[in-house]
Formats: C-alpha cells, sequence, structure tokens
C-alpha cells in the first residue's frame, strides 16, 4: 500500500513538472550554483564581475536574493574554510551566517571571523543590470514592475534582447508600458540604432513626462538635425507638463495644510464665536489628545501588538474624552470667572497653557514621542504626476468628517440649537429658559474634545511633545478670524484658503516669509471686513 502511494506522488510529480514546465522549482542546478557563489571568497573585483555574470547566465530567479545581498553588502567569506555565506548583524560586533541561498541559520560569529565580498559603484550597476534580467519574466507583477524601474535607470544595451523577450510575453499592460519606457531609454544609447528608433524613443519618453524622462532626454546627444529638434520639443513638452503637475502638487499639498489647519482651529471656532472666550490653551488641548494617542500606543505595542493598525480608532474617543474633560475643567473653574474680561481670560489660559505643558513635561519628560504609523497610512502612491502621501489623506478625510458631524450637531440636535441660540443673543436666550452656564460648559468641553482629535491626526504627521500645540495656536486664530468667528464653513473656506495661499507662496518667499505675507493679509482683510467671510447674523453679534 506505501509503494502504492509512493508511486501516485511520484507519478503527480511528474505531471506538474511536465504541466508547469521549467518555472516548477529551480530552473538551474543547485550545486553548479554553490560552485559560482563558492567564487565569491577572496575574489578581487575582475572576479566578482565574472561571478556576478555567470549567476545571471542562469537564469534561476534562486539567485536573486544573493545578488540583491551581494549589493547591499551583507555577502562575506568565513576566514576558517573560505564558505561564502550571507550575513546579518547582530548586538556585540556579532554576525549571524545564513546560508545565502537557503536563508537556514548557520551560526553566530565575531566579525573578525568572516571577510566581506566588497562591491564598487560598477559592480552595483553590473548587479542591478543582472537583477532585472532575472525578474523580467518572474510571475510576481510587482517584482517585474520594479526589474523594468532598474533597466529604465541603468539603460544598459547589453539586456536589450531580454527586455524584448519579456515585452513580447508581458500579457499585463501596465506592467508592458514600463517596459517599453526601459525599452526607449535604452535605444537612445545603442550606438546602431536607427534614426526612425530613436525618434519613436524620444516621442516615447516626451510622452512619459516626468523627471526621469527628462533627464534621459537631456543626456542625450545626437548629430543628426531632426533628433535634436525633436529631443529639444520632448524636453520643452515635458517641462510644461512637470509645471502643470507642479501647481496641482502645490494644491494637493495646500488641501493637506488646509485639513491641518481645520483640525486645529474647528474647536476654537466654536468655543471663541459662542463664548467670545480668546482661549490660548487650545493647542494645549490638541497636545494632550496627541499624548493620549501615544499611551494608547505603549499600551498596545506592549500587551497587545496584534491591535496596533486598530489603535487609532482606539485613541480617538479616549482623545475626545480626555481633551473635552479638561475642558470643561478650565471653563467650570477659571474661565466662567472671567466672561466679559477678555484680556484677563486671555491672561488666565495663557497661564494655563504652560501649566498644562509643564505637566507634560513632568509626566512624559521634554523629548518627543514615538508615535507609530499604521500601515494603512503608511506609505504613498502617485496619481498621475501628484506624489500622495496615505497619511495626509487620511487626515483631509478625517477633518472633513469632523467637519460634517459638527454641521449635524450644530443643525439637528438640542445641544447644537441653544448654542445657535446663545451665540445670536445670550441675554434672549437666558429668558427663554435656556441655561446659559450649561450651555458653555458644553460648548467648551465640546470645542475641547474637537483639539482632541486633531491631536490624534497631527501626531501622525508631527512631532509629539509638549510644545505641539504652540504650532498651532496662531494659524487657528488667523484661520478663526479670517473665515468668521463661530462661523463652521467659514473655518473651512479660511483653512483651505490660508493653506494654498501658503502652498504657493513658499516655493518664491520661503516658509517664513509666507506666513508674514499671508498674516499681513488677513490684518488687510479684516479692514475691510471685521466678521470674517462668513459672518453670523443675529442682535447679539451685530452690536
Amino acid at each position: 500500500m506505501i509503494r502504492v502511494i509512493r508511486s501516485i506522488i511520484a507519478i503527480v510529480g511528474l505531471l506538474q513538472m511536465f504541466m508547469l514546465g521549467p518555472s516548477y522549482g529551480q530552473t538551474g542546478d543547485e550545486t553548479v550554483i554553490r560552485d559560482h557563489i563558492a567564487r565569491f571568497a577572496g575574489a578581487d573585483f575582475q572576479g566578482i564581475a565574472e561571478t556576478v555574470s555567470t549567476l545571471a547566465a542562469t537564469g534561476d530567479p534562486a539567485v536573486a536574493p544573493v545578488l540583491r545581498a551581494l549589493r547591499g553588502g551583507d555577502i562575506y567569506w568565513r576566514k576558517s574554510d573560505r564558505r561564502v555565506v550571507r550575513a546579518e548583524k547582530m548586538p556585540k560586533r556579532m554576525l549571524r551566517l545564513l546560508d545565502p541561498l537557503s536563508g537556514e541559520v548557520i551560526e553566530d560569529v565575531r566579525k573578525s571571523a568572516v571577510k566581506k565580498v566588497k562591491v564598487n559603484n560598477t559592480l552595483r550597476r553590473m548587479i542591478d543590470t543582472a537583477l532585472g534580467n532575472l525578474t523580467l519574466r518572474s510571475p510576481d507583477r510587482a517584482m517585474r514592475l520594479d526589474a523594468a524601474g532598474q533597466l529604465f535607470r541603468t539603460r544598459d544595451p547589453s539586456t536589450l534582447p531580454a527586455l524584448d523577450a519579456a515585452l513580447a510575453a508581458e500579457t499585463d499592460e501596465g506592467v508592458a508600458g514600463e517596459m517599453r519606457d526601459a525599452r526607449a531609454a535604452i535605444m537612445l544609447k545603442v550606438g546602431d540604432a536607427t534614426v526612425d528608433a530613436q525618434r519613436d524613443a524620444i516621442a516615447r519618453l516626451a510622452a512619459r513626462g516626468d523627471n526621469a524622462a527628462r533627464t534621459v532626454l537631456a543626456g542625450f546627444t545626437s548629430d543628426d538635425p531632426a533628433l535634436s529638434a525633436a529631443t529639444a520639443q520632448g524636453i520643452e513638452r515635458i517641462d510644461r507638463s512637470l509645471r502643470l503637475w507642479g501647481y496641482g502638487q502645490n494644491i494637493w499639498q495646500g488641501l493637506s495644510l488646509g485639513s491641518v489647519l481645520l483640525l486645529a482651529a474647528i474647536g476654537l471656532a466654536i468655543t471663541f464665536g459662542v463664548m467670545g472666550v480668546i482661549n490660548m490653551a487650545h493647542g494645549e488641548l490638541v497636545m494632550i489628545g496627541a499624548y493620549t494617542t501615544f499611551v494608547v500606543q505603549e499600551f498596545i505595542r506592549s500587551s497587545a501588538p496584534y491591535l496596533f493598525d486598530m489603535s487609532l480608532f482606539i485613541a480617538a474617543p479616549l482623545a475626545f474624552l480626555a481633551a473635552g474633560l479638561v475642558g470643561i475643567c478650565i471653563e467650570r473653574g477659571v474661565i466662567r470667572f472671567l466672561y466679559g474680561r477678555p484680556l484677563e481670560t486671555l491672561l488666565a489660559t495663557w497661564g494655563i497653557s504652560l501649566i498644562l505643558q509643564q505637566a507634560v513635561r513632568t509626566i512624559f519628560g521634554p523629548n518627543n514621542r514615538e508615535v507609530g504609523n499604521p500601515s494603512f497610512m503608511s506609505g504613498a502612491f502617485e496619481l498621475g504626476g501628484l506624489t500622495i502621501t496615505w497619511n495626509r489623506l487620511w487626515i483631509l478625510l478625517f477633518a472633513l468628517m469632523i467637519f460634517a458631524f459638527l454641521l449635524f450637531v450644530m443643525k439637528r440636535t438640542r445641544l447644537g440649537l441653544q448654542m445657535r441660540a446663545v451665540t445670536q443673543n445670550r441675554a434672549m436666550a437666558a429668558d427663554m429658559g435656556i441655561r446659559t452656564g450649561w450651555v458653555d460648559a458644553m460648548t467648551f468641553g465640546l470645542g475641547a474634545g474637537i483639539a482632541g482629535l486633531a491631536g490624534v491626526a497631527l501626531s501622525q504627521i508631527d512631532n509629539v511633545s509638549p510644545n505641539l500645540g504652540q504650532s498651532y495656536i496662531v494659524d487657528s486664530f488667523m484661520v478663526v478670524v479670517f473665515g468668521g468667528a463661530g462661523n463652521l464653513w467659514g473655518a473651512l473656506a479660511g483653512a483651505f484658503t490660508l493653506g494654498i495661499a501658503n502652498k504657493f507662496l513658499e516655493p518664491f518667499s520661503g516658509a517664513v516669509l509666507a506666513k508674514v505675507l499671508v498674516l499681513i493679509f488677513i490684518i488687510l482683510f479684516i479692514q475691510k471686513r471685521p466678521r470674517g467671510l462668513f459672518a453670523l447674523k443675529g442682535r447679539a453679534v451685530e452690536q
């Protein structure tokens, strides 16, 4: 019975090899590959180059990790028996030796027991070309894209036959497009290429329209006047495209900055608009939200690391509650005794901001604290000529969600109705039975809670430190004054307008002068419209 089972397994294995062809298992002889790898021991640059060429000629994907390790400076040979290994760094000048093909651990040794196989820039370029050839036919789409990108960067004419063969077999149009771009870049370095082929290559690179294509065209020279003219036209076309995408990138960065300003200012717009309180501790409420995120992540790291990607969803409601409770305590303990005295309110909240900063320094220390990005907020993606980072995109969406939530609270809830009544005419609202003191406390708590949510978002793009809030308090007041105190739509319009204006001014004036120019603009603007873009209507607010 056992023999029958073994026979069936053997037959199935043969059928798999027959059906899958050369891609099944290793395409080369492992023993031969190991013999080639062994030649790295004690070899000079010329010997290493010959070995790299020999390994690449096997066409076996198994040699790709070896070549990557060689390029990264992780291939060594053991002095005792000249065995070639891959090494991983360990503490106390120790190395963990691994088999270069299988990755199995061999032993841990001191650095003095091995010698590194050194590579220079010429070898690195050669390895990049070899890796490109090895991975052009990989079943992994990402590896094929990376291989095409490597060939575009190296532009080695010797890779053209392999590239043409891979392009003929490629079925993914996106990968095929990258391969055609690489082929066009290579054709401009082929000495015997025809004029028509080079003209087509120039047109292809001009259509690509990015900085990499411009670099290739800028480095191409020809004695043919027609090709020289086509190259100049291609560069001009790319420059126009880059300028347009540059404007688009400025707009995106302005929206991104505007979302940050909106998060920082929207809570202040509520408290300043309803209560008329100049809250200089608003930035510290943002800081509390950021430190709440840090505490949640530290707890998750030590107790439930598998929940790390959910850390922001856990931190957000806790930050809202923590900052909101601190805000209510500030209003009930200090601010309610100072209504109608704006200068004293300003000084009192400034003192509170110093107290909160020192409290955080005492508890957490003065240094920056690490707050990690969940996986869904890490990295970036390309959209045409735009580079969009995931954390900025999620913060923009988060800011718009908070804005929508506040609109719902203001327009569809009893608290919102009472807040609007107090804003428009506090005395009449009190005569109608509205507890204005309770509304003030809840309003201040709501604004403080929103500041805490802003801290959760800002912890993903800024340093979490006791000075975090100070970076945003001035910008927050500018947004509120420019948009109109107490008006959410004004805060939205003000935040995005100032954000985009900053990003368009920065390339010409620098970041600091851009802020100064924006501040001058706001000062001039409020001379004409003292109540901002969207002034609230009502008897009290118009007095």
